[in-house]
């Protein structure tokens, strides 16, 4: 008989069945905490609520032609909320927004008219202006190493009195010169402030482009690598630079994706109404600013979204609008805003905790 012997391979025992142990670390979260976690979710309820409480509030608002209206005044802000919100989440703001597209027109406007060209000439220069404005603000930014909040007052308080300035200058008035008979205006009218007809209701063309922007702007934030510098830079931009992010180019070409909004707005103005009052503007970028906030953007930057600032732009529109139709005092809607705006805030303070909660 051998002397040696043989191993005998252990075996395995199955785990017991049932609820299994875990740390708390790998349990997934409940749906409606992760629909919280999205920036957006709490405003596009928030927007819901409103339109329903003027949809009883306020009888003339289910009309089609109101909520055309609404929609038009919500583009205005929207198209300028956009690339503000995408600077936000890069971590800066800009205060010379609301001014710039006055700047913009008034350019535009002046520049036709003053020298007699086709009205596409002062577009294009006018272009050319609102990007130089908004890579001067980038480039300070960079350069001196200032808050944003510094570098744009400073930008804001110049461009309100060359705006004032140059224009009494030109024109010997405080508005520029009517420019509807002029060479290329009415192909400029169709593209920047157009109307269309849909089931009977007159809508404006920057609802369209409105909802364009926000469409490629999301593609841009989700689906692209600028997108993703854009949030790096925004959350901590030592660390985006050690990575490779190029934070010099990224937040340059932020500002000058608000010049371009400026720009697109500014022209909208002009070719709206022909002309344009120059001091006009001031007090805008709060509003732009606030409706990336109340869309879910935080001051803080690295977080956010472009589909949030949508229906921001929206509840504003809702509520300039929701309170005329209603019959109220207009002067309500500052404090409205007021409340919206506190509220947002407070929201996103809490999404953001509830988010981060283990």
């Amino acid at each position: 008989m051998s002397m040696t012997q043989q191993a005998t391979p252990a075996v395995e025992t199955p785990p017991a069945p049932g609820p299994q142990a875990s740390d708390g670390r790998t349990r997934q979260r409940p749906l409606a905490l992760r629909l919280l976690a999205r920036p957006e979710v709490g405003v596009f309820l928030g927007a819901v609520a409103v339109l329903v409480f003027f949809l009883f509030a306020a009888p003339p608002v289910r009309d089609g032609s109101s909520m055309a209206n609404i929609l038009y005044q919500s583009s205005t802000i929207g198209i300028m909320a956009l690339p503000v919100a995408l600077l936000m989440i890069g971590g800066e703001f800009d205060l010379s927004a609301g001014v710039a597209v006055v700047t913009s027109a008034l350019t535009a406007s002046m520049l036709s008219y003053q020298l007699t060209l086709n009205v596409w000439v002062g577009v294009i220069v006018a272009l050319l202006v609102s990007l130089g404005i908004g890579a001067f603000n980038g480039w300070m930014l960079v350069k001196t190493g200032l808050p944003s909040f510094l570098v744009t007052l400073g930008t804001f308080l110049m461009l309100q009195g060359v705006n004032l300035a140059v224009t009494k200058l030109v024109t010997g008035n405080v508005a520029t010169d009517d420019i509807s008979d002029m060479d290329g205006f009415a192909q400029a009218q169709k593209i920047f402030a157009s109307t269309f007809e849909v089931g009977g209701v007159n809508v404006k063309i920057t609802v369209v482009w409105w909802l364009v922007f926000a469409a490629l702007a999301t593609w841009v934030l989700l689906r692209t690598r600028y997108g993703n510098w854009i949030f790096a830079v925004g959350g901590n931009k030592d660390s985006a630079r050690a990575v490779g992010v190029p934070v010099t180019f990224t937040k340059i070409s932020l500002f000058m994706l608000v010049g371009f909004g400026a720009w697109f707005v500014g022209m909208h103005q002009l070719f709206s109404f022909n002309t344009v009052q120059s001091g006009e503007g001031v007090g805008q970028e709060l509003i732009y600013i606030a409706a990336a906030v109340i869309g879910g953007c935080l001051l803080t930057g690295g977080y956010g979204s472009a589909v949030g600032p949508v229906f921001g732009a929206f509840m504003f529109g809702m509520v300039q609008q929701g309170i005329v139709y209603a019959g109220w005092n207009p002067d309500w809607f500052k404090a409205f805003l007021g409340v919206m705006l506190l509220g947002a805030v407070l929201i996103n303070l809490w999404v953001q905790r509830t988010a981060t909660r283990r």
